[in-house]
């Protein structure tokens, strides 16, 4: 930053000697400030050290664009150095605090998809339905929702005639569908 010459438009345009002496200012208080400044910011910022560097340049930014309000000839311009890092680091946790924190891609590539969440809670509270019914009406469901098989196979795999696999799968239906009514899920 102390390297780059000044663009017009900026503080300090109503300082003798134009943009060479603030330069050379620049420069000066570059050599003087930003080390001790980079490490009390260091500090403030638990020793991350692009983050603390980061503020040294704004800080020093700062004081470039207000050469003009700055009395370098007089006093020292660390205390206000400092309390300008200081402020800046105060408004970066604040704007932290105040937007979500950026997640990577990559994390969120492992995280598994919402809709294999959803369909693994469904099947969870479907399964624990499927339990609290009668072995009966749990076989019939079983065998021909399930396993796909006709009411005329799934008799001939339960050993009950045709006619007491529906009968069993209209109350297996039923008992299930009130299941699922106690456990939240409505049709």
């Amino acid at each position: 930053m102390a390297e780059h010459p000044r663009s017009t438009g900026h503080g300090g345009a109503g300082r003798p000697g134009g943009p060479a002496a603030e330069d050379r200012l620049m420069r000066a208080l570059y050599r003087e400030h930003a080390r001790p400044l980079y490490g009390m910011v260091l500090h403030l910022v638990g020793g991350d050290r692009q983050s603390a560097e980061d503020v040294v340049q704004e800080t020093l930014v700062r004081a470039w664009r207000h050469l003009d309000r700055l009395d370098t000839d007089h006093r020292s311009l660390r205390p206000w150095l400092a309390t300008v890092a200081r402020r800046i680091v105060i408004d970066e946790r604040r704007g932290r605090r105040a937007r979500p924190r950026e997640v990577p891609d990559g994390e969120l590539e492992r995280l598994p998809a919402e809709d294999e969440l959803d369909r693994v809670l469904r099947l969870m509270t479907l399964t624990d339905a499927l339990d609290s019914l009668s072995e009966a009406h749990r076989g019939a469901i079983t065998e021909t929702y399930l396993r796909g098989r006709t009411a005329t196979e799934a008799a001939a795999v339960l050993g009950v005639p045709p006619g007491t696999v529906r009968s069993r799968l209209y109350y297996a239906l039923r008992a299930l569908r009130l299941a699922l009514e106690e456990r939240g899920v409505t049709p």
